[in-house]
């Protein structure tokens, strides 16, 4: 065992261990081990399917099917930016394309550099002051590219 494996098992037998108990544990237990990992590996599915009687299929399809789970730990820096309609309307798809030429990346991926990982989001609940994005965690309103540009500066991303 390797130390990542005995890291990920510590990881998902003290989620689990104070979770499984509750209705419906399986979200607050991914929430758990990637809370403290960073992402659900690989590695963690079949020990969660296998502590709460579940198949490997039905966690990692849990894994999969929420854009929230990551498989792979993000970047440095997080940039969820927002593609519902509100936020489409006022100029959103644009941000997105500049994000994605400025970054060098699509959404779901990080930088090779291991800076900035890009995701889409579908409302931040922050409509009236759109588009939106979740910044490292911290909710960003009426954000444009030069904005965008200089948070991005800031980090030591190379133009």
């Amino acid at each position: 065992m390797t130390a990542d494996s005995a890291a990920i098992h510590r990881c998902v037998t003290a989620a689990v261990a104070r979770m499984s108990n509750e209705p419906g544990p399986l979200l607050e237990i991914l929430h758990s081990v990637q809370g403290e990992l960073g992402c659900v590996p690989a590695e963690a599915v079949p020990l969660i399917a296998e502590a709460l009687n579940l198949s490997r299929a039905e966690v990692h399809g849990v894994v999969s099917f929420y854009h929230h789970f990551r498989e792979r730990p993000a970047g440095q820096h997080t940039i969820q930016l927002c593609r519902a309609e509100a936020c489409q309307a006022m100029k959103g798809d644009a941000l997105a394309e500049f994000a994605k030429q400025r970054l060098q990346i699509g959404f779901g991926q990080t930088r090779e550099d291991g800076k900035v990982t890009l995701e889409a989001v579908f409302c931040l609940g922050n409509c009236a002051c759109a588009p939106s994005a979740m910044i490292d965690g911290q909710l960003r309103g009426r954000l444009d590219s030069e904005a965008l540009a200089d948070c991005v500066k800031s980090w030591g991303v190379p133009a």
